[in-house]
């Protein structure tokens, strides 16, 4: 498999459960400014949509949208415990979270990525931001990961989500439960093995 990442996008979510699996890949770095590849390939090639992540799957075939790819590659590796088994409600829960941070979160903090954003915008997504955290600080108060006591691709994603808060102005300091959360979920060696090979840690 082959991963099409940009540092600390979205794509640092697959990136996480890749290692956590244990399954061999390939990860290519993509300027997502020029939509050229690392090795110089038209990136709009491999994914029309034009943003990253892309999975190349083993027969060639490519995979978008990162709630998709990492149950894909959960399912790769069910010893590795990472999404409940499908057709059970437990993994209905999983998808609940995943549409939860895609579209709450990941939809409402990536726009204050945009400098034209008027200021007022920002008010609004930062306010939007702030409320949908406090429901996770709740949730994370009470457990050690979003689908309980173990770690699941929901936590590869948020925590992924929860990075840019700093970048966009929205304070998490009042969650003392995400902070823990952050505290221990970049603490897994496997999330600091992808961290590292995306350049965001020495």
């Amino acid at each position: 498999m082959k991963l099409y990442f940009a540092p600390g996008a979205c794509s640092l979510s697959p990136h996480i459960v890749l290692f956590e699996a244990g399954q061999k890949f390939e990860a290519e770095k993509v300027d997502l400014g020029s939509k050229k590849t690392a090795s110089g390939q038209d990136f709009n090639a491999i994914n029309p949509k034009g943003y990253v992540p892309a999975l190349v799957m083993d027969d060639g075939s490519v995979l978008t949208e990162g709630p998709a790819i990492v149950q894909y590659i959960a399912d790769k590796a069910p010893n590795a415990k990472l999404a409940p088994a499908n057709g059970s409600l437990e993994r209905y829960r999983l998808q609940e979270t995943l549409n939860f941070i895609s579209t709450e979160l990941h939809k409402t903090m990536g726009a204050l990525f945009n400098p034209n954003l008027p200021e007022d915008a920002k008010k609004m997504f930062r306010a939007m931001a702030i409320k949908r955290l406090t429901s996770v600080n709740e949730t994370l108060g009470k457990q050690s990961f979003l689908q309980g006591a173990e770690f699941s691709v929901a936590d590869a994603y948020l925590f992924t989500v929860l990075s840019w808060a700093g970048h966009v102005g929205v304070d998490l300091s009042p969650f003392a439960a995400i902070k823990s959360y952050q505290e221990r979920v970049g603490a897994r060696p496997n999330v600091q093995a992808a961290l590292k090979a995306e350049g965001l840690l020495k």
